[in-house]
C-alpha cells in the first residue's frame, strides 16, 4: 500500500492556506520578520539535507517498499489542530506525548507537567496515525502539519542503555532482553544473571545491537531502533524536524505555528542525568573498533540523515 504523500515546497504558504489567511502564520507566531526568515531557512535546510540524503539511499539500494499501517504506530494525531507527531523514543518524548494531550484533551490538562509520566505512555491516552482508514490516513499526511525529533544517534543510543539497563526499576527489560543478551555473548555467565539479566554491559549490549541473528529476530525495539526505521522520512514529508539539541526552540516554534503557543509551553526542565557526548564517547571507549564500524553501519543514515558529524571519538577500521 503506497501513500500519496505530498511534499510542501513552500511551507509558510501552505500553513497559511491551512489556517485560512495569509497572514494567518503572523498572526499565530508574530515573530520578527528576521526571527521568522531564520527559522524558515533552518527548517528548510533540514527537510533538504533529509531529501537529499533519501535520494542517495534510494539510488543505491535495490531494496523498494511501501508503507502499511502498521509502520504508522508511532505517528500520534491530533485532530483539532491537525498535528502529526512521530515519537522517537529517549528524544523527548515523554515531554512530547504530554504536550499531545494537553492539545487532544479538550481541557482535562493545562500543564503538561502534572500529567504523570507513565500516563504518557498509555496508548489508549493518544490517538495514532494507523487506527485510522487508508483513506484517512492519506488525507492527514497530505494536509496536516507533520514533524519529529531527532537526537544525536550514539548519544541516544547510550542514554538508552543506561536507561534501560543500568537502572533497577526496569526489571521488565532485564528480563525481556538482558537474560538474552547475557545467555548469547556472556562466557561462564552466573546464575543470577543468567536468570535476571539486570547487569549488562555496553560492550555486550554492542554485540547483540550487530549480531545478524538480532536482525533475524525481527525489528529493533523502539528504544534503540533508528529513526530512520521509526518515522520513514523516506516515505513521509515531515514539514518540522526538530533536535534534541535545540529542543525548546524548535518545540515551542512547532506549538506557535499550531496556533497554541500562547496557551502551551514546552517543558523546559534540564535533567542532571542527561546523557551527554562525553558520556557517550566514554562508554564507546570500552568497545572494539569493529564494534564502532558496525554501529555506525547500522546508525548511520540517521547520521546522514539529520546532519550529525561522524564523532571524534569513533575508531572506524
Amino acid at each position: 500500500m503506497s501513500y500519496s504523500v505530498m511534499r510542501r515546497n513552500q511551507f509558510a504558504a501552505d500553513v497559511c492556506c491551512r489556517k485560512g489567511s495569509r497572514n494567518a502564520l503572523q498572526e499565530l507566531y508574530n515573530p520578527t520578520q528576521s526571527e521568522f526568515s531564520s527559522a524558515s531557512v533552518l527548517h528548510q535546510g533540514r527537510r533538504d539535507q533529509v531529501a537529499e540524503s533519501c535520494r542517495a539511499h534510494s539510488a543505491s539500494s535495490r531494496k523498494r517498499r511501501v508503507l502499511t499501517p502498521g509502520d504508522l504506530k508511532h505517528l500520534v494525531v491530533d485532530e483539532e489542530h491537525e498535528l502529526i507527531y512521530c515519537y522517537v523514543p529517549k528524544v523527548a518524548c515523554t515531554n512530547w506525548k504530554r504536550v499531545m494531550m494537553v492539545l487532544t484533551g479538550h481541557g482535562k490538562y493545562r500543564d503538561p507537567m502534572e500529567i504523570p509520566s507513565n500516563e504518557a505512555h498509555v496508548p489508549s491516552n493518544l490517538k495514532y496515525l494507523n487506527q485510522y482508514s487508508i483513506a484517512e490516513i492519506n488525507h492527514r499526511l497530505k494536509s496536516y502539519l507533520k514533524f519529529l525529533f531527532v537526537r544525536e544517534p550514539f548519544e541516544r543510543l547510550v542514554s538508552a542503555y543506561r536507561n534501560k539497563f543500568t537502572l533497577k526499576y526496569n526489571s521488565s527489560f532485564h528480563r525481556r532482553f538482558g537474560t538474552k543478551i547475557v545467555r548469547r555473548y556472556r562466557k561462564n555467565a552466573t546464575q543470577e544473571a543468567l536468570l535476571n539479566g539486570a547487569d549488562v554491559k555496553f560492550r555486550e549490549f554492542a554485540e547483540y545491537l550487530v549480531d545478524p541473528a538480532t536482525q533475524r529476530d525481527g525489528p529493533l525495539n523502539e528504544h534503540w531502533q533508528t529513526v530512520y526505521q521509526l518515522c520513514h522520512p523516506c516515505h513521509i514529508h515531515y514539514d518540522l524536524v526538530g533536535k534534541y539539541e535545540t529542543l525548546e526552540e524548535d518545540s515551542n516554534y512547532v506549538l506557535r505555528l499550531a496556533g497554541v503557543g500562547e496557551s502551551v509551553r514546552f517543558p523546559t526542565y534540564a535533567k542532571s542525568t542527561r546523557t551527554t557526548d562525553s558520556m557517550t564517547a566514554q562508554f564507546f571507549s570500552n568497545i572494539s573498533s569493529q564494534q564502532h564500524s558496525q554501529l555506525f553501519q547500522l546508525y548511520k543514515l540517521d547520521f546522514l540523515m539529520f546532519n550529525y558529524s561522524t564523532p571524534s571519538y569513533l575508531r572506524l577500521d
